[in-house]
Order: C-alpha cells, then sequence, then structure tokens
C-alpha cells in the first residue's frame, strides 16, 4: 500500500473505533506527522489521564503502552508490534528491588517510568526524567532506592545531594551510553555557535560538558532560548525540535544514536494494529492497582 492510502486508511479507521495514536518524540518522522498527540514520557503519561477515546494506538515502547492501560484499564490499548520494547526497562527485575529493599528497608523506591508494569507494583512513586529531581528532593528521605537508569540516578544524586541505591547496579539506556567526551568535544568544534543539550540518561562526563541537561519535553521548552543547539539524545528528536522551531539549527550529537524499539514502528504497523485490533496490552489487575499508586503519585507530586 502506498504512504497516501496508508495515511487514509488509518485516518478511516481511526474514526470507525473512536481511536487515537499517541506517539513518543522518537518515533519515525512518519509516525510523529500522523500522531493525534506527540510528546515525553510525563506528557504522554498525563494526556494517557485526559483521553477521550475508546482505543489507544501507543506508537512507543511497551513499558509505555503498559502506563497508558493502568490509567485507563476500561479503554483498549494497542502496541502496534511486539518488537517495541526497551531494553533498560527490561534490564531491572523485582529481585533487584527486594535485594535493595532488604538492605535499605526505610528507603522509598523510585522508579524511572521506563520499567515494567511488574516493577512499578513495588515502586513508591515512579518518575520520568523531567521529574525525578524534583519528587526525589520530596521525598522525606535521604537515602532512595532508584531504578533502572544509573545516569539519571547519578543527576539526582547529584542535584539533591540524596544517597541513590541504583538497581540494578549498572542499569542504562544503549542509546545514551553511546555519546562520549569526544562527542562533546568535536560537536563544539564543529558548532562552535551552539549550545549543546543533553539527556540526563547521557554519562555523568558528558553531562558535566553540557550547557543545559533536560528531558526531551525540557529540550521543547528550553530550545527557543538560543538559536541553534547540538541534541545529545535519540536522533528523531531533531526532527521533532526542528518542525516546532524552523527558525533555529538543531543537530543530532551523533547520527547513529537510533533506539531500535521506537524504530521498530511503522505506519503499516499502525494501520494493521487499527484493522485487527492488536496487539492488546493486559496487565493483571492486582499489578495494575499497585502501579496505578505509584503513577498517580508522580502525577500529583510533578
Amino acid at each position: 500500500m502506498e504512504k497516501e492510502q496508508l495515511i487514509a486508511e488509518i485516518e478511516r479507521l481511526k474514526e470507525e473505533r473512536n481511536a487515537i495514536i499517541m506517539a513518543h518524540n522518537y518515533q519515525l518522522p512518519e509516525v510523529q506527522d500522523i500522531a493525534d498527540f506527540l510528546g515525553d514520557s510525563l506528557e504522554l503519561a498525563r494526556k494517557a489521564v485526559k483521553v477521550d477515546a475508546d482505543v489507544i494506538v501507543f506508537a512507543g515502547v511497551d513499558f509505555m503502552a503498559e502506563t497508558a492501560k493502568i490509567l485507563n484499564p476500561e479503554k483498549t490499548v494497542l502496541l502496534p508490534t511486539r518488537r517495541a520494547t526497551c531494553a533498560m526497562a527490561n534490564m531491572l527485575k523485582v529481585e533487584h528491588i527486594l535485594k535493595a529493599k532488604e538492605q535499605y528497608p526505610d528507603a522509598p523506591v523510585v522508579l524511572y517510568v521506563n520499567s515494567s508494569a511488574e516493577t512499578k507494583a513495588y515502586a513508591d512513586v515512579t518518575v520520568t526524567s523531567a521529574n525525578a529531581a524534583k519528587i526525589v528532593a520530596k521525598l522525606d528521605s535521604d537515602v532512595v532506592i532508584f531504578g533502572p537508569d544509573r545516569n539519571l540516578g547519578s543527576y539526582v544524586a547529584r542535584v539533591t545531594g540524596k544517597k541513590v541505591i541504583p538497581v540494578p547496579p549498572d542499569g542504562h539506556c544503549y542509546v545514551h551510553r553511546k555519546f562520549t567526551v569526544q562527542d562533546v568535544e568535536r560537536a563544539r568544534k564543529l558548532y562552535p555557535n551552539a549550545r549543546l543539550m543533553v539527556h540526563p540518561e547521557c554519562e555523568p562526563e558528558v553531562q558535566e560538558m553540557a550547557d543545559i541537561i533536560v528531558s526531551t519535553g525540557g529540550m521543547i521548552r528550553h530550545a527557543p532560548e538560543w538559536n541553534e543547539w547540538v541534541v545529545f539524545t535519540e536522533r528523531e528528536m531533531v526532527y521533532r525540535l526542528q518542525r516546532l522551531y524552523p527558525e533555529i539549527k538543531f543537530h543530532p550529537a551523533r547520527e547513529d544514536a537510533v533506539c531500535v524499539g521506537m524504530k521498530a514502528i511503522t505506519l503499516s504497523h499502525i494501520y494493521e494494529s487499527l484493522r485487527d485490533m492488536k496487539y492488546r496490552v493486559e496487565v493483571p489487575e492486582v499489578i495494575a492497582q499497585k502501579a496505578r499508586k505509584a503513577i498517580e503519585k508522580m502525577l500529583e507530586m510533578s
């Protein structure tokens, strides 16, 4: 099917099913273009609560679709392909949390939303890269158990002055781990007028050399402050920023900064997902109930 025909069919099926397409900032340009709502994890979680539709097609990775289902138990949530998964979220297991709780029984469990529903059920509160430091600062404890991203955890520790116990010890995003000090030095030489916006999942030494450390939502908010940026996160964020601010220059820090899970979703997958109502995201109620409390606490605190 031709691209124009695919888009027309998606629009027809959306109307027929009373469906909405939610997409993350790292999705392919063609997917971003047909989304009803685009955003980072926090924006998508907030939007999921307010969606007036029977069906949510989630163009993101599996943990995001699970979060949408947890917040909308009565709605049908579809993940267009089962290959859309997050390697970092899969690194955190329930046993990592239980082991840390044995050592630090009074420490609250703070989980990045980039985690499975099963592990979220053990969290006191979830966070995103946009609100992690703010929420941890508000918690009445000097020690927190934090997972799965170690770099975001070290950023939170630096900003709040609290002791962060990482679970697992080396949880990371393989895309953000690609960025090096050499990439920063190269960017400064290639684009001497540009400022550097760096995601807090990047290595601490890369963060230290940045002009600003922000989530993807923060990148969108801060972009108008300058006329040229080098973007240290998943490559497709540059497409999103360029569409929003055509008068500003944006450069990807690395062309190979690609999330395979995010890029697994194509227009064809979205069409087939709406046509066949697949793949339905289900979260067992006992897990959903506990995880919902942690997610709702995050929305309340941020």
